[in-house]
C-alpha cells in the first residue's frame, strides 16, 4: 500500500528561527505517523528542517524534489528527485503532495505553493500564518491554520481521506 505523501513548504536561506524549529518538528511528527514527508529537497531552511526531523524516526521516508542538477541536496532526503524544472518543480511537490503544509512564512515560492494546492483542491494548512494572511487565502478557498506542528499533524489526521495513521 503506498504511503500517505505530506508536502512540507517553506522558506529556504530566508527562514526564521521559529520557522526551522516547526520544519523539523513537523517533519518528525509526519514520520512518526508513518507518512513520507515531501519537501523541496534542497539542504537548506524548512526543506531540511523537516528532512532532519523526519530521519529522527528509523522507519521514515523523506522524499526531496530538487529545482535543477546543481542543487544541494539535503543528506536526510531519501529519494532525491531532480527536475532540472527551477520554479516548475512546484508543481510536482504541489500535485504529489495529499496534504501540503506551509510551514512559516515563506517567500515566493512557497506562495506559489499555495496557490497551486489551492487551484488544484488539496487540502492546504498554514502553520504560524498571521490573521490577515489567513484572511486572504480564504478569500480564495478554505484553508486550515495552526499554531503548533502538533496542532497541523492533528488537521492532516481529519483531512486525511480514510482517516487512521
Amino acid at each position: 500500500m503506498a504511503r500517505f505523501i505530506v508536502g512540507v513548504m517553506g522558506a529556504g536561506e530566508n527562514a526564521s528561527p521559529q520557522a526551522l524549529i516547526w520544519g523539523r518538528e513537523l517533519g518528525r511528527l509526519i514520520a512518526e505517523a508513518g507518512w513520507a514527508l515531501l519537501t523541496g529537497g534542497r539542504n537548506c531552511g524548512v526543506m531540511a528542517a523537516a528532512n532532519q526531523g523526519a530521519k529522527e524516526i528509523p522507519q521514515s521516508l523523506t522524499l526531496g524534489i530538487l529545482p535543477h542538477p546543481g542543487a544541494e541536496p539535503s543528506p536526510d532526503v531519501d529519494l532525491v528527485i531532480v527536475t532540472d524544472l527551477g520554479n516548475g518543480r512546484n508543481n510536482i511537490n504541489v500535485l504529489t503532495s495529499q496534504v501540503v503544509v506551509a510551514c512559516g512564512v515563506g517567500g515566493a515560492g512557497t506562495v506559489s505553493e499555495i496557490a497551486l494546492a489551492l487551484k488544484c483542491g488539496k487540502p492546504v494548512i498554514l502553520l504560524g500564518w498571521p490573521p490577515q494572511a489567513l484572511e486572504f487565502w480564504r478569500q480564495f478557498a478554505p484553508v486550515d491554520s495552526a499554531e503548533t506542528p502538533l496542532e497541523a499533524v492533528g488537521l492532516i489526521r481529519r483531512l486525511r481521506p480514510n482517516s487512521g495513521a
